[in-house]
């Protein structure tokens, strides 16, 4: 057992504040919604898949309501002849990194509890299940919000760690795991270890995907707000290179950073962008109506995607039209416009279950990192995803600052490119692995939470501690308890 993770058990709990909706209750994951009650002698299967629903497999889900409930199955998935088993939070991991294909999948939504929050210093304790959704409901009203979120916030702080999320501000504050200051782990031997920052460990599980064990709580520092509005400054870029010069010259003037970009234009403006940038707006930037209550958290909740929509509805034609119209509608340029937290980071979670839009066969979300220095690089990829004619409505390019230890951490300083694509595109496969093998010339990365299909050939050019993982995980968990579709994909 390495010195730094000595085993431990969970902090008694501290009082709660007031309960608050449960994530549970908002939009989630579709196809593992079958209810388990504990740990029980032959939990229910059920075909799980990642918020792209392509490529569903079937696992026993369980649903453990204590940290016992959860060692007992941890220690159940070491005997012989198991199948082992994943964590799995809200299920926003785009491809196969909650999945376990004839084993066991651990639904962590029922550890949601928050433990203790510390007012003066800005800290939270909370359980690995509690959603940055319920987080924000209960901090924001105290003047204190999550420090990083994603496009979504319906995803669990257990998630947020093992993916090592980012949002639109990594270029200042990094991602999630560089403001959490411990957690509480669950290894294969099922013992429970208090894990602080800065150790193996540590490093190996944000960003690790699930696989050192199971996160029970965290301790996160949190970020200091005056009120639940964001000042908001938006303008167009004409082509990419306008909009690298755009964000390289000024970015570091706002915390929040991010552009949607039309992949289907081509020619002059090819690369052309709506550039949103903001900060969380001071009270005195609030209208006086306003002021009365400046830290209420309000969200929009818009009407379910129906369960069967047809296919092709998102092809070139209509998210070209979408692209266009999106462009031209947005102003040339607009600053200190006041918007809601839910508005600005979140627009698509008042959507449920948005990811139903692109029909049965599902969507791919591709999302790759290359450095600075390597523009080129960005713009030969950009300009061939054009070229191929990706309907894709949901592109960002945003800019990396530092990256954080995580072995297995996304993020490194650079620019990055996220995009959903139709899984039923005709040549997608082939056209993304090329885009890989760009990508790996280029010494970038893929994203794992977000990644269904990456050859494994291609990992450890990407990712130069792949070595350590592996061997980390060898020491910790040699009978392979811990393991998941994406694991078993990319030999993790």
């Amino acid at each position: 057992m390495p010195a730094d993770t000595a085993p431990s058990t969970p902090s008694a709990p501290h009082p709660t504040p007031p309960p608050a909706p449960s994530p549970s209750a908002s939009p989630a994951a579709s196809p593992v919604s079958v209810p388990v009650s504990g740990l029980v002698s032959d939990p229910v299967s059920v075909p799980v898949t990642g918020w792209g629903r392509t490529a569903p497999t079937v696992a026993r889900l369980i649903r453990p309501r204590t940290y016992e409930e959860a060692a007992a199955a941890v220690r159940a998935w070491g005997v012989r002849g198991a199948r082992g088993g994943i964590a799995r939070g809200l299920g926003r991991a785009y491809g196969d990194a909650a999945q376990n294909a004839g084993g066991a999948v651990l639904d962590m939504t029922g550890l949601d509890r928050i433990h203790a929050i510390d007012v003066d210093g800005g800290t939270v304790l909370c359980d690995a299940g509690v959603s940055l959704h319920r987080l924000m409901e209960v901090l924001l009203p105290l003047g204190w919000f999550v420090p990083v979120t994603p496009g979504t916030r319906y995803v669990t702080v257990g998630g947020a760690i093992g993916a090592d999320i980012h949002g639109k501000n990594h270029h200042v504050s990094g991602s999630f795991s560089r403001h959490v200051l411990s957690l509480e782990l669950l290894t294969a031997d099922g013992e429970i270890r208090t894990v602080s920052r800065g150790t193996p460990l540590f490093d190996a599980t944000t960003g690790g995907m699930g696989l050192t064990g199971v996160i029970l709580t965290a301790t996160v520092r949190l970020l200091p707000v005056e009120t639940s509005l964001m000042s908001v400054d938006t303008e167009r870029a004409r082509d990419l290179d306008d909009l690298i010069a755009r964000l390289t010259a000024t970015d570091d003037h706002y915390r929040y950073s991010v552009a949607w970009i039309d992949l289907l234009a081509r020619g002059a403006s090819t690369g052309r962008s709506v550039l949103t940038r903001g900060d969380h707006a001071p009270l005195d930037a609030l209208p006086t109506r306003a002021r009365r209550n400046p830290l209420e958290f309000r969200t929009h909740r818009l009407p379910a995607v129906p369960a069967h929509v047809p296919e092709g509805l998102l092809g070139r034609t209509t998210v070209g039209v979408f692209n266009a119209l999106w462009y031209r509608k947005t102003p040339r340029s607009r600053t200190g416009e006041l918007q809601r937290i839910a508005s600005f980071f979140h627009p698509l979670d008042g959507v449920p279950h948005w990811n139903r839009v692109y029909g049965r066969s599902g969507f791919v979300q591709y999302q790759f990192v290359v450095g600075y220095g390597r523009e080129e690089a960005l713009r030969r990829i950009v300009q061939r995803i054009s070229r191929h004619r990706c309907p894709s409505f949901l592109a960002v390019l945003k800019r990396f600052g530092e990256g954080d230890p995580g072995w297995l951490s996304f993020p490194m300083p650079g620019w990055t490119l996220a995009l959903d694509i139709p899984a039923g595109l005709p040549g997608l496969a082939a056209f993304l692995d090329e885009l890989d093998e760009e990508v790996a010339a280029a010494d970038g990365r893929v994203y794992l939470a977000k990644d269904a299909r990456l050859r494994p050939e291609l990992l450890a050019a990407m990712y130069p501690r792949l070595a350590e993982f592996r061997e980390l995980r060898r020491t910790l968990d040699p009978r392979g308890v811990f393991v998941s579709d994406l694991a078993r994909r990319l030999d993790l």
